[in-house]
């Protein structure tokens, strides 16, 4: 019995994007064919699994959890995307043992990012936005009292990833001279100073600025004991994950003027949705801007990530292609013409290959071409071949007891 070109219409693909995803990736995926609802927030737990059991391309920003019970209640779920840098809020491991590959896009928002960062460390130099406040009621009061220029300040990075090494760029352009530390080994860019531990970069530093990812280890990162070894009045800035810093251990440090100024745009707990309700004892404290998790929010950044990702994910459904994604292995495919593709997703276990093989060679299938890539647990297999074959080569394939998931491009 023949298969069909096409494994899956595309007009039977739905795409759920959720909290406001830019409307580059509504119109590519409805362009390339695909159904598309969106919703302006995040859904509840229970929500998105009465939601994702039609669903094949999930879109998502930092405020929607994917659990393991989403996942289970995914019937069609092919691939997940998320529209930000951060993946802790998604089981990534959960996804990818369902054969669910998920994508991100780190690189997207980073100028954007690295520009909010160099305004406030301007805006908290100059103590602008307490003067701002005082003359929005009425109070004049010009005073150069705490203020500084920039330059020949030293400023400490934790964390020299994609945004901590452009930060740095950008910094010593306008004259400071930049210290960080990184948990890997990273080659400075220009000439920024790689410190030992966070410990000499917060004895060194007149500003601190912290770009780490969202890996548990980090939690509660910089705290009371902190502080303490940094310089007092120094300023400080997060703009990585809410719950890196000790809210109150900051609070605290600004209170007694060890800390002189701070700019924070992520909490440990964020409103799913726009409007009224947000607390933090933050508020209120002088020379302390608050900005609510826009740190990738300018119009550029958005597309960029929207086109980035709409992109990553077509190519997926469309040839297989798993580059860059943050739980599979990774394999980058063109779409070849005269053959059909099959993509064998298993457990990472000694023989799979050979028994696929095998099955192929019991129904007479020549192979055109075959890519095999593995990580820890999973095995991804490509395989092109030449010949229409019959139902019962992918009964064959799908009953392995090792294998996850089968796709059928074409």
């Amino acid at each position: 019995m023949k298969t069909n070109r096409l494994s899956y219409p595309k007009n039977k693909i739905k795409v759920l994007l959720l909290e406001n995803i830019d409307s580059i990736a509504i119109d590519a995926f409805r362009k390339e064919g695909y159904s598309v609802e969106t919703e302006s927030g995040a859904l509840t737990e229970k929500d998105l699994i009465n939601k994702i059991q039609d669903i094949s391309i999930l879109g998502v920003r930092s405020k929607t959890s994917l659990t393991s019970e989403i996942i289970r209640a995914s019937n069609k779920l092919l691939a997940v995307g998320a529209f930000c840098i951060g993946t802790n809020q998604l089981d990534i491991q959960s996804a990818a043992r369902a054969g669910i590959p998920v994508f991100n896009a780190p690189y997207s928002n980073t100028r954007s990012v690295v520009e909010l960062i160099i305004g406030e460390i301007i805006m908290l130099s100059r103590k602008s936005f307490d003067r701002s406040s005082e003359l929005h009621q009425g109070i004049w009061n010009k005073t150069s009292s705490g203020c500084h220029e920039l330059r020949g300040k030293k400023l400490g990075i934790i964390g020299y990833g994609n945004i901590g090494s452009q930060l740095s760029v950008l910094a010593e352009n306008l004259g400071m001279d930049v210290y960080y530390y990184n948990t890997s080994d990273t080659l400075s860019m220009s000439n920024a100073t790689a410190c030992k531990s966070m410990k000499e970069v917060f004895k060194i530093a007149d500003i601190i600025t912290i770009h780490v990812d969202g890996r548990e280890l980090n939690k509660n990162l910089i705290g009371k004991k902190e502080f303490a070894v940094m310089k007092d009045g120094v300023l400080f800035l997060n703009a990585s994950r809410g719950f890196v810093v000790d809210i109150n251990a900051l609070t605290a440090a600004i209170k007694s003027g060890k800390v002189a100024g701070a700019a924070i745009d992520v909490y440990p707990i964020e409103p799913g949705k726009n409007g009224k309700g947000f607390t933090s004892p933050l508020q209120g404290l002088p020379n302390v801007i608050l900005t609510p998790h826009v740190g990738a929010g300018t119009l550029e950044a958005q597309e960029n990530i929207a086109r980035y990702m709409t992109n990553k994910l077509i190519q997926f459904v469309n040839t297989g292609s798993t580059t860059l994604s943050v739980n599979m292995p990774e394999i980058q495919l063109l779409e070849v013409r005269g053959v059909h593709r099959l993509i064998h997703m298993h457990k990472n276990v000694p023989g799979v290959l050979a028994t696929i093989n095998n099955i192929f060679a019991d129904h007479n299938i020549n192979i055109e071409t075959q890519y095999l890539k593995t990580n820890d647990h999973i095995g991804y297999v490509i395989t092109d071949v030449n010949k229409v074959y019959s139902k019962g080569i992918v009964t064959k394939l799908k009953e392995m007891e090792e294998t996850i998931k089968l796709r059928i491009l074409y």
